[in-house]
């Protein structure tokens, strides 16, 4: 009879990729709310 074994977890800190792609949406955001902020001054400045 074969013995059961816990699968192991998908999930590793140490993945380079997962790292990358944690860095990447990191950056996505932080450049999307840059954007934002962006488009509120211009809109705020805009002469009238």
């Amino acid at each position: 009879m074969t013995s059961h074994r816990a699968p192991e977890p998908l999930t590793d800190p140490h993945r380079p990729v997962e790292r990358a792609v944690t860095a990447a949406l990191v950056l996505a955001t932080l450049a999307g709310l840059a954007w934002i902020a962006g488009m509120i001054y211009t809109v705020l400045e805009w002469p009238l």
